[in-house]
């Protein structure tokens, strides 16, 4: 019967890829822009041909999600094209916070490991980038973020050791005192970090020739540097899901979900606590440097006062928000943080507000706050956990 849907589903989708490729041609201004879009199209169907074949998600769970994100990336890059400066902006911000809080539900949410220091993660990662920036200009993007993720993992292996001993309130105050004493320890090193000012990077990323020059000059898309940050902050966000999706579903993950509903039962059916501990650890402080690292590209710049324990308070306020040890309660919770700036300048419009009073700049905290309270009280497991609910009840009352 499988093969039988896949030989069904191989001409149709020949056939929309030709149809595809034939619009794209002509509706494009010029036949490269159109060789792109085509691709873009395509891809996307044969991802989205791909998983509806009958059993494909079960019998391939890697490659099926492997679809799935490339569906995703597709769908995301290709509407940032049409997005305003400001907007890819904000989706690049949410993109890098997306990436922390993926970090930290796999460390609370799965591992059952409260953690408060996942700001100090971030500075981590920021300043690694910023100080190899500013001493190897020319070293690529990739491995300038894969040097910061290294940083990141080596704080979180120092930290996580100690933190096999600790538990519930003793392991979060001592990430309490390591977010609490971060911007102390960056003061301390100043020829490095710059101190109070911080760093500047050398120069702000732009396209490669390569892909500048598959387009005409004078193409607005790939000259806009922000456009050009946007999708990178999107693919490195979309391949961290990836792995951590894989993650969650994997030996590991299932270690670790077990350890946090009883470690007595995961001893005794041989799951060493310490090293699971210690790798939750490792994980979390990656994934908190890789967004920390993204958002000094995207902002060009790293300052202290950026990583200090209110930032790590609002981490853990987005992830109980979009919905703890979940993939989509990330994805919701960077959005959240991405547009809150916005929300917050239509307040200030709307209510007449000077935006350098003390209310003005105090409605970041009020506005988060007031969303962990009415999420505690009215969907105490996040977004994620009330959008599930809804849709179970939904299909119990309209059944098939």
């Amino acid at each position: 019967m499988k093969l039988i849907a896949v030989r069904r589903r191989v001409p149709i989708a020949i056939a929309i890829a030709v149809a595809v490729t034939i619009i794209a041609l002509v509706a494009a201004s010029t036949t490269r822009e159109g060789i792109a879009l085509s691709i873009a199209f395509d891809l996307a169907v044969a991802c989205g041909i791909a998983m509806s074949v009958p059993g494909f998600k079960a019998d391939h769970p890697v490659v099926s999600r492997a679809a799935l994100t490339l569906l995703a990336l597709d769908v995301a890059i290709f509407l940032t094209f049409f997005f305003s400066s400001s907007t890819n902006f904000n989706l690049a911000t949410g993109a890098a916070m997306s990436i922390v809080l993926l970090g930290l539900s796999f460390l609370t949410g799965a591992s059952g490991q409260i953690s408060l220091g996942n700001g100090a993660f971030m500075g981590v990662g920021a300043f690694a980038m910023a100080i190899w920036a500013n001493h190897h200009a020319t070293t690529p993007i990739v491995l300038t973020l894969l040097i910061a993720v290294a940083c990141g993992a080596l704080v979180g292996l120092l930290l996580g050791l100690p933190a096999t001993r600790l538990r519930g309130p003793y392991l979060a105050g001592m990430t309490l005192a390591f977010a609490v004493a971060f911007t102390f320890i960056l003061s301390s090193f100043s020829s490095w970090t710059g101190g109070d000012s911080g760093l500047q990077l050398p120069t702000a990323a732009t396209a490669p020739r390569w892909l500048d020059g598959f387009f005409h000059a004078g193409t607005p898309p790939l000259t806009t540097t922000t456009l050009y940050i946007t999708d990178v902050a999107i693919i490195v966000a979309g391949v961290a899901f990836f792995f951590m999706a894989n993650l969650f579903a994997s030996r590991t993950g299932r270690s670790m979900r077990l350890i946090r509903d009883n470690d007595v039962a995961a001893e005794l059916v041989g799951v060493s606590l310490p090293r699971t501990r210690v790798v939750a650890f490792i994980v979390s402080s990656a994934y908190a440097a890789l967004g920390g690292a993204l958002l000094t590209l995207i902002d060009n710049s790293v300052s202290p006062p950026t990583y200090s324990f209110a930032l790590s308070v609002t981490i853990l306020s987005l992830i109980v928000i979009g919905g703890i040890g979940t993939i989509s309660g990330a994805l919701i919770g960077g959005v959240i943080y991405a547009f809150s700036t916005n929300v917050i300048s239509w307040i200030t419009t709307q209510t007449g507000l000077n935006p350098q009073g003390n209310l003005a700049s105090q409605l970041n905290g009020i506005i988060f706050g007031g969303l962990l309270i009415l999420t505690m009280l009215f969907a105490p497991f996040g977004i994620t956990g009330a959008a599930r609910q809804l849709w179970h009840r939904l299909r119990a009352r309209f059944p098939r």
